[in-house]
């Protein structure tokens, strides 16, 4: 039977739901480069991209059809998924042409918490073993996501499209918050007003200031412990003042969680721990405000369901 379905597909070539949706993306992005072309930081650098991607998939298509098989198959999946890492840098080449949000955000969880969840946690589970927890459970994140989407992809083959449709698709919707609502977290506003003037309840605008100043170093190297170093060069490499609000980390993770649960309830308990240390060290390590995890952790739900209902009407 597998060897049927595998000259069938040789002869009909077929795309998956996540190379279509990919292309989808793509395109979105393209015209949004065309809209804001003029004030975009180096917008044919951005599009010559967008051609190399569509480009490298039709090619790994290509080579499936040359050479079919389980693995070449596994491979067009793992293609698509990894895309994500060029996708969400892009993120900030569109907000960074906004104002700054984050002064309404950090006012927002002030006015809740009466403090900065964000500057207390940290102190309050100081040293070395809580440090090293959550950045191990923060850096866990694509390990995750690598987890679930092979498990579904070798052990319910029936549902592997659904399910990384419906994770990539959970981004994509992020991300494109992201592009129009500018708020850097934590990690990167406090230190430009100064922490003493955050926790003192002052939040200043500071406008396009992230459109001059996207280098911020990310305070995590240097600290020791493996998984603290792990993140902080995670962070340096590819982090940007974008992507806060809401956390897309728990957001994903959440969606993750619940795909675990439908597939295997050891699966669902293995991965639980790693979860609530995620959630936690994304306040913990100053990647987000509370009110970031908490709005993730909401859409996070939604978005497995709205995702799940748009593969079903659009794509199944």
């Amino acid at each position: 039977m597998a060897i049927n379905l595998i000259k069938r597909e040789e002869v009909e070539i077929k795309f998956l739901a996540v190379e279509k949706l990919n292309l989808l993306y793509n395109i979105f992005t393209t015209l949004l480069i065309i809209i804001f072309f003029n004030r975009l930081n180096d917008p044919q650098a951005m599009l010559m991209g967008r051609f190399l991607v569509a480009f490298g998939t039709f090619v790994v298509i290509y080579l499936y059809t040359k050479f079919p098989s389980v693995a070449t198959r596994y491979l067009r999946v793992v293609v698509q998924m990894s895309l994500l890492s060029y996708w969400y840098p892009d993120t900030f080449e569109f907000n960074r042409i906004f104002p700054n949000l984050d002064h309404l955000f950090a006012t927002m969880e002030y006015d809740l918490f009466g403090c900065q969840p964000a500057l207390l946690f940290e102190q309050v589970c100081s040293g070395m073993f809580w440090r090293e927890a959550f950045n191990m459970g923060y850096w866990l994140y694509y390990p995750m996501i690598t987890l679930v989407s092979t498990y579904y992809f070798f052990c319910r083959p029936k549902e592997m499209e659904r399910c990384t449709f419906v994770i990539l698709a959970s981004f994509f919707l992020y991300y494109i918050v992201y592009m129009f609502l500018p708020v850097a977290g934590p990690q990167f506003y406090f230190p430009v007003i100064g922490e003493d003037v955050a926790a003192a309840g002052i939040y200043p605008e500071i406008g396009g200031y992230f459109n001059l100043h996207p280098e911020i170093a990310i305070p995590q190297e240097g600290k020791g412990g493996l998984f603290t170093e792990l993140v902080g060069m995670a962070q340096a490499a590819g982090e940007r003042p974008t992507a806060a609000f809401p956390s897309s980390h728990i957001g994903i993770t959440t969606v993750l969680m619940i795909f675990a649960y439908r597939a295997k309830k050891w699966l669902f308990a293995a991965m639980f721990p790693v979860y609530v240390l995620l959630c936690c060290a994304t306040v913990y390590i100053k990647a987000h405000y509370l009110v970031d995890a908490i709005a993730g952790l909401v859409t996070g739900v939604a978005v497995y369901y709205l995702t799940t209902w748009l593969y079903k009407r659009f794509w199944s």
